[in-house]
């Protein structure tokens, strides 16, 4: 089993990285909150890994810290959930965000997330409840409250239908995010903002 890998990431994109240990690259497949992490990391980087093997494959999905991993591991253990849809929840939310909504019994949260329909929603809230209260990390200051990820939801649909996919969307939204340093603003600015941030990429 590789639990982790500690090395120079020689290609990157919100999805996938190469990492080269010693000679050896490594394909790891990444949610984009891991890709926000390193993005910018020149230097060495250490990815916790799960290897999930199938019939026909074995991939690797890489996380930038432990909580995640176990975030992730705990979204695989439901039945009918894939590493692949996991990859995709974590893509749109955070850890922290996951969290929050499990508890709150906040589907719309979790539907906002492409390829998660309402029955998904609902069993993740239903089988992680109890395990995610208990499961603790690392949490980031200031969880958003429904209405900001409301916003922050009509701010990726908005930047889709400007043409962005959703991961670049979510990438620019992210930045502005963190631009703010958590103050709160308006769907349009945030629209802006993001639009002006893509600009100088």
């Amino acid at each position: 089993m590789i639990s982790h890998l500690t090395g120079r990431v020689i290609h990157k994109s919100p999805t996938e990285i190469v990492i080269d240990v010693h000679g050896v690259g490594y394909e790891v497949n990444i949610p984009l909150s891991t890709f926000q992490k390193i993005e910018n990391v020149n230097g060495d980087v250490t990815i916790f890994t799960h290897l999930h093997v199938r019939e026909d494959a074995m991939v690797l999905f890489g996380f930038a810290t432990e909580s995640e991993r176990e975030v992730f591991l705990l979204l695989i253990s439901i039945s009918g959930i894939g590493p692949k849809i996991a990859q995709s929840i974590l893509s749109g939310i955070t850890s922290a965000e996951l969290r929050e909504a499990i508890l709150r019994g906040n589907v719309e949260a979790l539907t906002s997330i492409a390829g998660v329909g309402r029955k998904t929603a609902e069993r993740i809230i239903l089988e992680l409840k109890s395990k995610i209260g208990k499961f603790e990390y690392s949490q980031e200051p200031g969880s958003p409250t429904s209405q900001q990820l409301k916003i922050r939801t009509e701010a990726v649909i908005a930047l889709m239908s400007l043409g962005f996919t959703r991961a670049n969307a979510e990438a620019s939204l992210r930045a502005v995010l963190s631009e703010s340093a958590g103050k709160d603003m308006p769907l349009e600015e945030i629209i802006k903002k993001a639009l002006h941030h893509t600009s100088k990429r």
